[in-house]
């Protein structure tokens, strides 16, 4: 792809700030989808399982229900995911020509499991009621519902190179793959996909939850089902936080190693400590590196246990690491006019603290407030009791928004904790394959960059209209809005139910 003419210095910084802004923005809408239809899909395939082992109509009902807003997702996902790898080419064209030897592979491969084996068995699925035996069928939900998994593995796997780069070699100043191997089993990517697949089950819990108690309070009819789906979702939720809270904390050891500026940046810690505590909540503004203003309720030598699994390790400030990447990476940006007025200007090696400060924060507070939320729904759901109050239902679904935003915190902190690299130096690893991020972005103008970034937003704006009242119009129609009869048998569903996807 051609680099366009060159750039004014003056719009540079501005060029790059909106390619960032349309990503991110773009990025986390997508994210928004993804865990949805990756828990739910697990979810879904399971509540056919007991359907076909038990006879028991009330798991057919489950199925279909939560199938039909598990469609829903998807089709938004698949959609709003296309634009993702076209930002590649469009805002970040020298960024594709760094890591396009390395991309090549797991999004070959993402794209052969996305769009071949979840696209064949989700249409068996859906067109194979009362036409494929019952366990083949159930079959294609196992299928869709692992290939979600197997596909996110391999972007997990690509975007985790780009945290800890492994298995290439520098071949004229580019990365050349020589093992798609050790890029598929980076040590970062293994932490990272039960972390994230973790967080998609938290989402579906809650998501659960929330309709499943709404439905319940409104009590009318299809109660089996309800309190079925409370109870799976609740439980999954729960676990689901556990999960959480020990692959982050393996997480938390790898970034230690391989990132320590976004250890620092996470806990705003200016000056380094031996022992360190862990700050849960501070005070003044975290975004002076000088840290005088700030006041902390820290809990002492906990960031120590996290970095090392001990309660004496060291863990290097802000300070300390600025000077020791100044000596690795240089003070100042090279002199090159592709990067407009940073050219040859000093690097800032600090991530914007408050974002990853807070955000870290938010991403552990909205995943514990939705295991909470779940132990409560189930307490108060105990024994067929059913809470008339009205804060019940309200909280319910409140309690859907809360793993979506620990979720979008999370990858907010990830992402923007890694700056100013968009490919991070690996410590132990090739000399020379790291990349600011600051040279990655297209030779664009700024009104380029800019009618792309409003144009995406309004169409991603429109696209969570219609999926906000699908969602919507089906969840209140409740089970009789996709099985508007009942079987004749109760455990066969009739011709009318074959067509009410």
């Amino acid at each position: 792809m051609a680099a366009g003419p060159p750039v004014p210095d003056a719009e540079r910084v501005d060029v790059l700030d909106l390619a960032r802004w349309q990503f991110g923005i773009t990025t986390v809408y997508h994210f928004l989808m993804v865990p949805l239809t990756i828990g739910l899909s697990v979810l879904v395939a399971g509540m056919q399982t007991a359907w076909v082992r038990t006879g028991d109509v009330k798991y057919l009902r489950m199925t279909k229900f939560w199938g039909k807003l598990l469609l829903i997702n998807f089709a938004m996902g698949v959609v709003t995911g296309i634009v993702q790898e076209f930002q590649f080419g469009m805002s970040w064209s020298e960024y594709s020509r760094f890591v396009g030897d390395v991309f090549g592979a797991p999004l070959a491969m993402e794209g052969l499991v996305a769009f071949f084996v979840e696209s064949t068995f989700l249409g068996l699925w859906i067109f194979g009621w009362d036409r494929l035996p019952k366990r083949v069928h159930l079959a294609c939900a196992w299928a869709f519902s692992l290939a979600t998994i197997a596909s996110a593995y391999f972007i997990l796997a690509a975007n985790s190179w780009m945290q800890h780069p492994v298995g290439v070699v520098m071949d004229e100043g580019r990365p050349r793959l020589t093992s798609i191997w050790a890029v598929l089993a980076n040590n970062t990517a293994v932490a990272a996909v039960p972390h994230t697949v973790a967080g998609c089950f938290a989402v579906a819990g809650a998501f659960l939850v929330g309709i499943g108690a709404w439905h319940l309070w409104r009590d009318r009819g299809d109660q089996p089902v309800w309190r079925s789906s409370i109870k799976l979702g609740s439980w999954v939720g729960v676990v689901a936080f556990s999960a959480l809270a020990i692959t982050g904390d393996l997480q938390s050891k790898l970034m230690f190693e391989q990132q320590p500026m976004k250890m620092a940046a996470a806990e705003a810690l200016c000056h380094t400590e031996k022992p360190a505590g862990f700050s849960v909540f501070a005070i003044g503004d975290v975004g002076r590196p000088d840290c005088e203003s700030v006041k902390s309720i820290t809990v002492p030598a906990l960031l120590s246990f996290l970095a090392h699994s001990d309660f004496d390790t060291e863990v290097r400030g802000v300070e300390d690491l600025v000077v020791e990447y100044q000596e690795r990476y240089g003070t100042n940006y090279p002199v090159d006019e592709r990067l407009g007025e940073l050219s040859g200007k000093p690097i800032d090696y600090v991530p914007v603290l408050p974002v990853t400060y807070w955000g870290f924060r938010l991403m552990i507070g909205f995943g514990a407030v939705s295991a909470f939320i779940g132990v409560v729904v189930l307490w108060l759901t105990r024994k067929g009791r059913l809470p008339r109050t009205k804060w019940f239902p309200r909280l319910a679904l409140a309690g859907i928004a809360t793993p979506f935003i620990g979720n979008s915190m999370g990858w907010i902190f990830t992402e923007m904790g890694r700056q100013p690299f968009v490919v991070v130096p690996n410590p132990s690893g090739v000399d020379g394959v790291w990349m600011f991020t600051a040279r990655g972005v297209s030779g664009l103008t700024v009104g380029e960059v800019l009618t792309s970034l409003i144009a995406l937003t309004l169409v991603y704006a429109a696209l969570a209209a219609v999926e906000v009242f699908l969602i919507a119009r089906y969840v209140r129609a409740g089970v009789a809005g996709v099985m508007p009869e009942k079987p004749d048998k109760p455990d066969e569903p009739s011709d009318t139910l074959a067509f009410a996807y």
